[in-house]
């Protein structure tokens, strides 16, 4: 008899909103949000498992005023249109079916506005003058607070519990290996879906599956979601796999 799949999917909201961005390109706050639940309905209708719920990390948008030295004015964060965006779009996901947002603590900024790296080395040989700088040249020096630490209580939490058998992190870097190896050492079945970003070769002894395309996807495609069989996942094959690796 077939085991049935139900499958938590975890999102580094961070990652996701840039990796979709460039992706996918710019929308309002509720048509992300709806691509995002699209985007994830298409890992639990492609391994046919059942959802348990969509679990969104974020942080609040910062509201605080910050330098910046192109202008040297006083930017106030809480009257930008990235802050409104923001607030809007957890409000959109929060009427979204199955979607849980975790919020961290406010994002916060310690460097203020840098500028970003192409311009620098422009700077440096020469190639542009500090007076052709613009503020497109520059970003937000800003890191999240907490998200990190409820993404390891929510696997820790899943894992404990025995809903789900499968998860599902959207994400990029390693700082969920931990908690990963947690829930693999609990029999949860835990893949990797970094968007088609390169992840190190290291981050693969950490988990038991990465999501991939078929072909390979530019970063510049109009819409990645409406390419046909977009995903398969590939899974190291142990001789002592279980049926849920084997119905994947």
């Amino acid at each position: 008899m077939r085991t049935e799949v139900v499958t938590a999917i975890l999102v580094d909201g961070g990652f996701y909103r840039r990796r979709a961005a460039r992706l996918f390109g710019h929308k309002t706050p509720e048509d992300r949000a709806s691509e995002l639940l699209e985007y994830c309905r298409r890992h639990t209708r492609k391994t046919r498992s059942r959802l348990y719920r969509i679990f969104y990390y974020d942080c609040p948008p910062s509201d605080k005023v910050i330098y910046h030295p192109l202008t040297r004015s006083q930017v106030n964060l809480g009257k930008t249109e990235d802050f409104a965006w923001m607030n809007d779009f957890h409000a959109a996901l929060t009427k979204k079916r199955k979607v849980a947002l975790r919020r961290g603590e406010n994002l916060e900024t310690q460097s203020g506005y840098q500028l970003k790296s192409a311009p620098l080395k422009k700077l440096l040989r020469g190639d542009l003058r500090i007076e052709d700088l613009t503020e497109q040249d520059f970003y937000l020096d800003i890191t999240q607070k907490g998200v990190d630490m409820r993404i390891g209580l929510d696997i820790a939490a899943l894992a404990a519990t025995d809903p789900v058998n499968q998860i599902i992190m959207i994400s990029g870097d390693s700082d969920f290996v931990p908690a990963a190896k947690h829930a693999r050492r609990s029999g949860i079945d835990f893949v990797l879906d970094p968007m088609w970003a390169t992840i190190t070769e290291t981050l693969h002894e950490h988990i038991d599956g990465l999501w991939q395309c078929v072909r390979p996807i530019p970063d510049n495609i109009d819409d990645p979601l409406h390419v046909n069989n977009l995903h398969t996942p590939t899974h190291r094959r142990d001789e002592d796999e279980d049926e849920i690796d084997a119905d994947l």
